[in-house]
């Protein structure tokens, strides 16, 4: 009860109205967007095997005020409601739920819970932003998304995500204090500070520019009060094939003088037909991947995630094709190729149909296989989903 008070406590702080305000139709002035999902899910090992089965009902609401020229409100919000197997029978399912790493952990709850089911709320955006000229200052829980490549992005050291996380687009925020100044209209100076619930720090300063028809771009800072980070990115094209990466460099800040630092890159190609048809590629390096400690693929869904830890395999493989079967119906399928693993694999199929207005209806599989910790390993899991948005 105590972190629900305090939840509404922030809001009404940050969601001051003045009588002044009230008389200009604040409603004008804002807007609230989001969807409702629903999502099954069904894992085993082999077909013939035990069959978990979890259900997900999913809403979200992202609200945007924009109090005047300057300044704008926004938060985002996640409701779930999750019932089945897996909250029966994983251990801590439901505390890891509702586990929050920001400064503003209390805005994550599990409201209600039971032996097979558990609802948990969680504000994943509640910002202010203020603009001013060439200015714009973002304080509160934000997303900053620093990466250029597709699959892996070392560069993205404030807000990490895992490619295997599909049905989580808006991905988690930071509680960051950013300051963004663009000198023109083809670069930008950024820096920011984020805290998290240990008070470790990640802050970090960004220089994006224009040359040669490539957005380049350098960071510095250090992240999670243990390493140093340096790094760099870029998008552009090679005549028709689009070409991006990033590389960063890690070095720990206990005994930087004996210790040694640890490099990650990612490189990627991509290209899209005359008939719609887009194929992707891309290859990973990850330096840390010796200290990751996953001893089974279910572990991929719950392990703490940071920006080390988004491979798991020293060198990963990616292929991707989509294509858009009817303007209703587009496919895709992705591939990954993990050699430290045993010659591991990933394999994810998708089929997504529009069925009308604002309606959609999506399966996706998702295989693994390979060895882990020298122990083989299989899981497979389907999907199947539903979204209405509004």
């Amino acid at each position: 009860m105590k972190k629900v008070v305090l939840s509404i406590l922030l809001l009404r702080i940050l969601l001051p109205i003045t009588a002044q305000e009230q008389k200009k139709s604040v409603f004008s002035n804002m807007s609230l967007s989001g969807y409702i999902k629903y999502l099954n899910t069904v894992i085993f090992n082999r077909v013939d095997s035990t069959w978990l089965v979890d259900n997900l009902i999913h809403n979200r609401l992202n609200y945007d005020w924009r109090i005047n020229d300057n300044i704008t409100f926004s938060a985002g919000m996640r409701n779930r409601l999750i019932y089945g197997d897996l909250v029966k029978y994983i251990d801590n399912y439901k505390g890891m739920l509702s586990e929050d790493n920001g400064l503003l952990n209390f805005l994550t709850n599990n409201f209600v819970s039971g032996s097979s089911y558990v609802f948990n709320s969680t504000f994943d955006r509640a910002y202010i932003e203020y603009s001013l000229n060439k200015f714009v200052f973002t304080l509160g829980r934000q997303r900053i998304n620093w990466g250029q490549a597709f699959a892996w992005n070392p560069n993205d050291i404030f807000n990490s995500y895992s490619f295997f996380d599909f049905d989580y687009e808006e991905r988690a925020g930071s509680d960051a204090l950013r300051v963004q100044y663009y000198p023109n209209y083809t670069s930008i100076v950024e820096t920011a500070i984020k805290i998290d619930k240990r008070n470790n720090i990640t802050a970090a300063a960004l220089y994006r520019f224009n040359k040669w028809s490539y957005d380049i771009q350098f960071i510095a800072g250090i992240i999670d009060s243990s390493d140093y980070v340096i790094g760099s990115g870029w998008s552009g094209n090679i005549k028709n094939l689009g070409f991006n990466g990033e590389v960063s460099y890690f070095h720990p800040q206990e005994n930087s003088t004996d210790s040694l630092g640890i490099v990650i890159f990612s490189v990627g190609l991509n290209y899209m037909f005359s008939n719609s048809l887009n194929v992707s590629i891309e290859t990973n390096y990850n330096g840390f991947f010796n200290q990751i400690d996953i001893n089974r693929f279910g572990d991929l869904y719950f392990a703490p995630l940071s920006v080390k830890t988004t491979s798991y395999s020293k060198f990963s493989w990616l292929a991707q094709i989509s294509y858009p079967i009817h303007p209703l119906l587009n496919g895709s399928i992705a591939v990954m190729y993990l050699p430290s693993l045993s010659n591991g694999y990933f394999l994810m199929p998708s089929l997504s149909c529009s069925v009308c207005e604002n309606l959609e209806f999506a399966l996706y599989g998702q295989i693994f296989e390979g060895t882990l910790k020298g122990n083989y390993d299989k899981m497979t899991t389907l999907f199947m989903r539903f979204r209405y948005s509004f």
